[in-house]
């Protein structure tokens, strides 16, 4: 047992059993725990030096609970160990996970869940950014300069991509003036809980040093994982339920230069070992240039 788990902080939380919680990318320490009343309830801790960040992203999740979106309650933030470790208090969604259950439901309810999950989304995006924030063009280019860069310094390459690479500089202009309201952070279906009464509930939201940006942006990272396909009706669905219908035509134009991006990002960041296998990273480029085809086309081959 570790300091974490001193008899003052089980007490203080009323815990009576508890055990990790392995799952996601996020680095922090994360336990099921119940407590002295029978309650389950999820633990997350970080370090210290992670303070500043985790309790922004508890009162993300508060502001999200309080609009009605279906969420683990946030119960409790503070100090742990010491001092020396921050900790995140919340409760625990009932369900099963979406990326499970997805594959194995009919299209038809493919497509309901999907646009309850775009109308969560639209829902959140109502939280306005905070005021006199950064220009998201400069912010995100210099993301897509990045990845550029990187990709024409490293030898290792995919076909076509530098399809991929003139797309993105031909539409640098598509970042112009773009809205920025609330974002989660990591809104795919790895992230989604289908509950007992069929409704669509979100965990992990994932403040990265920019709770906020481009809505359409949510759109993309990633949709899915990295070198697989898309469910297509619960995507479409997902599109259509966020703008209530079909979606505006500059919607596809952008949506599909932040696939552009995250082709590249993904074959960079498997490069370097930050996540996936490079492999991944390669089918996901040619799944993107296929999609796309080539980056001729705006709206995605899978879209019904």
């Amino acid at each position: 047992m570790t300091k974490l788990f001193s008899e003052k902080f089980k007490q203080k939380l009323k815990i009576a059993t508890y055990e990790p919680l392995n799952k996601g990318w996020s680095s922090d320490k994360k336990y099921i725990i119940e407590t002295t009343k029978g309650e389950k309830l999820l633990l997350r801790v970080a370090d210290l030096a992670e303070q500043n960040r985790k309790k922004a992203e508890y009162l993300m999740a508060e502001r999200v609970y309080n609009l009605g979106v279906p969420t683990p309650k946030p119960l409790d933030f503070g100090l742990c160990e010491d001092g020396r470790n921050v900790y995140s208090l919340f409760g625990w969604l009932v369900g099963e996970d979406a990326a499970a259950v997805l594959p194995s439901i009919s299209e038809i309810e493919q497509f309901v869940f999907g646009t309850k999950a775009g109308e969560i989304l639209q829902k959140m995006h109502t939280l306005p950014a905070p005021k006199n924030v950064e220009s998201w063009a400069v912010w995100f280019w210099q993301k897509v300069q990045d990845r550029i860069d990187f990709y024409h310094a490293n030898p290792i390459k995919s076909d076509n991509g530098d399809v991929i690479v003139r797309h993105l500089q031909e539409n640098k202009n598509l970042l112009n003036n773009r809205p920025q309201t609330f974002n989660h952070g990591d809104f795919n279906v790895s992230n989604m809980i289908i509950t007992p009464n069929k409704q669509i509930g979100v965990i992990d939201f994932n403040y990265d040093n920019k709770d906020h940006g481009d809505p359409w942006w949510e759109f993309d990272p990633p949709m899915h994982g990295w070198g697989s396909e898309p469910l297509p009706h619960f995507y479409t669905g997902f599109i259509k339920g966020y703008f209530g219908g079909e979606p505006p035509s500059e919607f596809f134009e952008i949506f599909s230069f932040y696939q552009a991006y995250d082709a590249l990002a993904a074959l960079c960041d498997t490069l370097i070992g930050e996540q996936g296998e490079p492999a991944d990273g390669k089918r996901h480029m040619e799944n993107i240039l296929r999609w796309f085809d080539n980056m001729r086309n705006s709206v995605p081959m899978w879209y019904l």
